[in-house]
């Protein structure tokens, strides 16, 4: 159960009489609703508010529950002085507070509890509940101070013998909740005739007091939770961030230097180009200082992720539509989407090709275990190592694959890519509503910097260790929230 989840339930077991004791010296509901009814009458003929029509007897079909001893149900209108619909906005008006202009105006908006503007008039100066009639429907709040109501914003203000705040929770479980998606806007006709369980006046102020402090635990509880989130996330980038510049496991100096591994990769993509297996492309720019991120220690490189790597996304979306796919069967060849980069699963999606289409059109983008594949689009930069047991197979339009020379630890890599390469790519996708991974002009021109092999391997060792332990630590977090939401539910 979640935050909102527990706080629903305690709601539920408050408006039912669940959560607090009964007291035989509390006046009951009934002495209340009538004492309320002649006060009512008292006023209209004062003429301090205006006679309505009456509201129709409650029908048996209206109680959702059986009441304990001393409740009654009642609607919202007979224990209401007055319920009303905001007016126009205010002619004088200012966006911001000021000593000429210090009276909010509300709206029916959630955000900032509704203050859309401030006006020197109040139109309403009464302890009132605004309920939302449009946008967020049913979103009640308390108002103690003046202000001034606009249209959509319905105003209740309850009789003195009702509890402003226990009508405030039971309009957040009766129609805050009930509110259902059908429902375009919540007028005060509608809201008038709702039906809610009455208690007496002293039990609804302990229902408050319980309440109130339960929420209160909830509350810290899901702030302890953030805070020890934020904590754990931070904590893991900075590892992170240790990690990739070198100051995380020592150095030694018997360790074979990243210049020379970086000289056999050279010389392995050389044989690649001379034998055809890959095409010779455009030297990539050497590395001026100014684009070095920090000091490297003893035996690290700077290098270029095209430097160590090939590359190549997936086909041209014309070059793979439905119309395309077919029934998997003997011959057909897999087409690797997203979720599989993002659920790490190889085993997912059932899209496939004709072999005949594979072989003339597709083998371009065919994929082997050990090489990586990479969310392009949407999620961004979600890696995943295919293992030996994968299904021939194609990578999709959203994918790009990668696959790393001998001489850098593809779990090394992986903790550089996700650190660097996945933010800069959030970064240069930053105000598009579709965030993609960088192209390859940019993407190939980013920076690695790259230890000994060995060093590499310690690196890796290190952070999964650190990275189990604070996943560790996360799951006990998460179990006790677990227990100490069913200790609450228990003690209630």
């Amino acid at each position: 159960m979640d935050i909102q989840g527990l706080k629903d339930k305690i709601l539920q077991l408050a408006i039912q009489g669940k959560l607090v004791e009964q007291c035989e010296s509390d006046e009951p509901a009934s002495v209340l609703l009538d004492r309320i009814k002649k006060e009512k009458e008292q006023l209209i003929k004062a003429k301090v508010i205006k006679k309505e029509k009456s509201l129709p007897e409650i029908g048996e079909d209206e109680k959702l529950f059986d009441l304990p001893r001393g409740w009654e149900w009642c609607r919202l209108g007979d224990i209401s002085n007055y319920i009303k619909a905001g007016g126009d906005k205010p002619k004088t008006f200012s966006s911001i507070k000021n000593k000429q202009y210090p009276i909010p105006v509300i709206g029916n908006g959630k955000k900032d509890k509704g203050i859309v503007g401030y006006t020197n008039i109040a139109t309403e100066n009464n302890a009132c509940i605004t309920v939302s009639g449009r946008g967020t429907i049913g979103y009640s709040c308390i108002r103690k101070n003046p202000f001034c109501p606009i249209v959509r914003l319905i105003v209740i203000c309850p009789n003195i013998g009702i509890n402003i705040s226990y009508l405030n929770y039971s309009l957040q479980y009766f129609v805050e909740q009930g509110v259902g998606t059908s429902i375009q806007q919540l007028t005060v006709p509608m809201i008038k005739p709702k039906v809610i369980p009455l208690p007496p006046l002293e039990e609804q102020k302990r229902i408050v007091a319980k309440v109130d402090e339960l929420f209160k635990l909830i509350d810290e509880l899901d702030k302890n939770k953030q805070d020890l989130l934020e904590n754990i996330t931070n904590t893991k980038n900075k590892v992170l961030q240790l990690a990739i510049q070198g100051k995380l496991v020592k150095q030694f100096e018997e360790d074979e230097p990243a210049s020379v591994l970086l000289e056999r990769i050279k010389k392995e993509k050389e044989q690649l180009i001379k034998d055809k297996v890959i095409k010779k492309e455009k030297a990539l720019p050497k590395i001026d200082e100014d684009e070095k991120l920090f000091d490297l220690p003893r035996g690290w490189e700077w290098c270029r992720l095209g430097d160590i790597g090939i590359y190549k996304k997936g086909p041209f979306g014309s070059a793979l539509t439905k119309s395309m796919f077919v029934p998997k069967g003997k011959d057909t060849i897999k087409v690797y989407e997203q979720k599989n980069a993002i659920k790490k699963d190889c085993t997912l999606g059932d899209y496939y090709v004709s072999k005949e289409y594979f072989e003339s059109k597709l083998k371009g983008f065919e994929v082997s275990a050990g090489e990586i594949i990479v969310s392009c689009a949407g999620t961004i930069g979600e890696t995943y190592i295919l293992p030996n047991n994968i299904e021939r197979g194609i990578i999709n339009q959203a994918l790009m694959k990668m696959k790393i020379f001998d001489g850098i630890d593809i779990d090394y890599f992986l903790i550089y890519f996700d650190f660097i390469l996945k933010k800069a790519a959030k970064e240069s996708s930053k105000g598009s509503a579709i965030k993609n991974i960088p192209p390859f002009n940019i993407l190939k021109k980013m920076l690695l910097a790259i230890p000994p092999l060995k060093e590499q391997k310690r690196i890796v060792s290190k952070v999964d260790l650190i990275m189990n332990y604070l996943d560790k630590l996360q799951q006990e977090m998460e179990s006790k929230e677990i227990v100490l939401k069913k200790a609450i539910l228990t003690e209630i």
